[in-house]
């Protein structure tokens, strides 16, 4: 057996507000130090020992995911100009290929039904992901876009994992690359309208995204022109052409103010106009409908209204009247606004669920779209066509695969184009899935998703081993998706929960409110409380219950190991952001300071500082408890929480006696490693670690 790895304590002190912390692994921060390196490493040796044994195992549960995927499939075309763009994947490679074929007619609205080995008409290949990896262990692309006259392909690839991206640009006549190149990008870069310039913006030395720039195709990059600059650390800026090429829209942002800019589309270097002046605590986003002939703003605000408001505004006079297209409404949280020419589409969330309605620009109604299952997740996705007379969506559930349908505004239809296939003779109708609630110390009704296999018996029926999920920050919702390696835990009889505590976005911008800043500590206490509704409820026990959580659901996952570590017994902790107080107290940390917002300043603020101070893992690791099984997942590359995190608290753990393993990955970002077949074996050491703790591994 490998030798435990033992950091060296080395004692640096941090005092701020009069507090003094001693830190004894702050100098596992070095990243290009060689012996932070070999300690790395001698980590990885020792997990891999301790799962030898299930070696196995992890191989079975690679192959159950790879059996149950189509491994060679294309998805569903989406028409863009003169073609139909959709991607393949091929048995045996990591990376999807990008495709186009030619549109029927300029009236073909119905997009080609592909099949496997099938030959299509006209295709041509734009990009091969496997072809542009080759010689990388890490792939991924930031962004891609074509031209709209379709003769040229920009895009962009990250070879680290650090999300720095450069770009390209490919003649598509000959597939050759045209000899600019643009480095150090952020990712959502994208041609002007007429093709002949690249918007892209880049990062200041902590990673904000500050700088939008126009680069014209055939030029020097050195020349490239900058549109605008954003000097507030605490906002990061974005940069799109809407929908209809009218405008460009430049977007500035804080999680709790933002600001847009439009600059039109045909004369991309002239002064940005602001649409509403910045104003602290207001958000709102712009998009631009011609209505009635006139250039109209449909925008989204939180001014006096929690959960939004959308009202109208003329494009030439955007601080002029404005009229209210949808009221706020409590407990409906608008989320966005898409414009088509004719109508738009709205997306919001009632009752815990995602939800989305077409908009009426005459009568200003919404006609809500409805689905079947009690529990599921739809939104509007790939519909890049200004003039159409569909509306491209995403829907599924924890026992409905991904599908792809057409809604047809008109009559409204909903044409199924695709399901996810599920190989290996998956039935729906046998799993199921629930919502019920738990109860948190101050009363509040916290909602649990479940999903299980029918033939094991009914939650309640009996205890169950319970994988429970949680995350609960940035207003982000945990929605009701469909996983093909989750079916290999449902398959062994675990229950699979998620507990959408508040910090989350799932009941609205108020649950979002109340988990977060001061009220932190309600994210954490939520999920202590559902896991307690479960014992008591009968569905499991501490003894079989398991908890994962990843980036700040890593928070979550250690704040709940030191607050209640009898309730479980084993926690993954994922990319977690366990060491926030240290983090959030450098600003020349990558994003530290745009997260004052999320987590409350404490450099600056005593009040903040001992909040923090009194939740983050890292200082509140115990002595005096028998802490779970926990695994660490982390990334060298990833520059959103850094390695050194769950690097820290690992060795800290130790010092009290905690069964703690870490896994770090020496190429990969915040999303882990890249490549579809690596990212399946990923999930398998991570699946066969928890069925490990649950005593299912045989």
């Amino acid at each position: 057996m490998t030798d435990t790895p033992v950091a060296a304590v080395r004692p640096t002190t941090r005092i701020h507000h009069d507090d003094e912390f001693v830190d004894a692994y702050e100098w596992l921060r070095a990243k290009d130090d060689a012996e932070v390196i070999a300690h790395l490493e001698a980590e990885n040796a020792y997990t891999e020992a301790r799962t030898a044994h299930l070696a196995g195992l992890r191989e079975r549960i690679f192959g159950e995911i790879k059996a149950r995927t189509l491994e060679t499939d294309l998805s569903v075309p989406t028409r863009q100009g003169a073609w139909w763009y959709y991607g393949r994947t091929v048995e045996g490679k990591q990376y999807g290929i990008h495709c186009r074929a030619p549109l029927a007619s300029p009236d073909d609205w119905t997009p080609p039904a592909l099949a496997p080995g099938v030959e299509v008409p006209g295709e041509s290949v734009l990009l091969d992901g496997n072809v542009e990896a080759e010689g990388h262990e890490f792939f991924s692309l930031g962004s891609f876009d074509v031209s709209s006259d379709g003769t040229r392909l920009l895009y962009g690839v990250d070879t680290e994992g650090d999300e720095r991206y450069t770009l390209r640009i490919r003649d598509l006549a000959t597939g050759e690359n045209l000899p600019d190149v643009i480095a150090e990008t952020s990712a959502g870069a994208c041609f002007s309208p007429d093709g002949s310039h690249v918007v892209y913006t880049t990062v200041d030395d902590a990673w904000r995204s500050d700088t939008v720039w126009l680069h014209e195709v055939g030029t020097d990059a050195a020349s490239d022109i900058q549109l605008f600059h954003e000097p507030d650390e605490r906002y990061w800026v974005g940069a799109g052409f809407t929908r209809s090429d009218r405008y460009l829209v430049i977007e500035v942002g804080s999680s709790i103010t933002t600001e847009e800019y439009l600059v039109d589309a045909g004369d991309l270097r002239a002064q940005p106009r602001s649409i509403w002046p910045r104003r602290e605590g207001v958000e709102y986003s712009a998009t631009h409908a011609v209505v009635d002939g006139e250039d109209v703003l449909y925008i989204l605000h939180n001014d006096g209204a929690l959960d939004f408001e959308l009202v109208r505004v003329a494009a030439s006079d955007p601080l002029g009247p404005r009229q209210v297209v949808l009221p706020h409404l409590a407990g409906r949280r608008l989320l966005d606004v898409s414009a088509f020419r004719d109508w738009g589409v709205v997306s919001y969330r009632r009752e815990g669920l995602a939800r989305l309605g077409i908009l009426s620009y005459q009568t200003g109604a919404v006609d809500e779209l409805a689905f079947d299952e009690e529990l599921y997740t739809a939104g509007s996705a790939g519909n890049p066509e200004w003039a159409t007379p569909l509306v491209r969506l995403g829907y599924g559930s924890f026992v409905t695969a991904g599908t792809v349908y057409d809604y047809v505004v008109a009559t409204g239809e909903l044409l199924l184009r695709k399901r996810q296939p599920v190989l290996g003779g998956y039935d729906p109708a046998d799993y199921a899935q629930r919502r019920e609630w738990a109860t948190a110390p101050d009363g509040t009704r916290v909602p649990v998703s479940l999903v299980w296999k029918r033939s094991f018996g009914a939650p309640g029926e009996g205890v169950r081993p319970v994988h429970l999920y949680g995350y609960g920050s940035y207003e982000h919702s945990i929605e009701p998706g469909f996983s093909v390696a989750r079916l290999s835990m449902l398959d062994r009889g675990v229950v699979f929960a998620i507990a959408h505590v508040r910090g989350g976005g799932e009941l609205g911008r108020q649950w979002y409110e109340d988990g977060k800043l001061q009220h932190k500590r309600n994210t954490f206490t939520d999920f202590v409380a559902v896991a307690q509704h479960l014992v008591s409820a009968g569905v499991t026990s501490p003894s079989v219950l398991v908890a994962e959580g990843g980036s700040a659901g890593g928070l979550l996952m250690g704040a709940v190991a030191n607050l209640a570590p009898e309730l479980f017994a084993g926690i993954l902790a994922d990319v977690p952001f366990v060491d926030a107080l240290t983090t959030i107290l450098d600003p020349s940390l990558p994003l530290t300071v745009i997260e004052w917002d999320e987590w409350g300043d404490p450099l600056h603020d005593a009040s903040v500082y001992a909040y923090m101070k009194s939740y983050s893992p890292y200082e509140n690791v115990r002595a005096d408890v028998a802490y779970p099984r926990i695994l660490a997942v982390t990334s060298l590359n990833d520059t959103r929480v850094y390695y050194v995190e769950p690097a820290k608290w690992v060795a800290r753990l130790r010092e009290v006696g905690a069964d703690a393993l870490l896994k770090c990955e020496m190429v990969a970002g915040h999303g882990g490693v890249s490549g579809r077949y690596n990212a399946w074996h990923q999930r398998a050491f991570e699946l066969a670690w928890l069925l490990d703790v649950l005593g299912l591994a045989d």
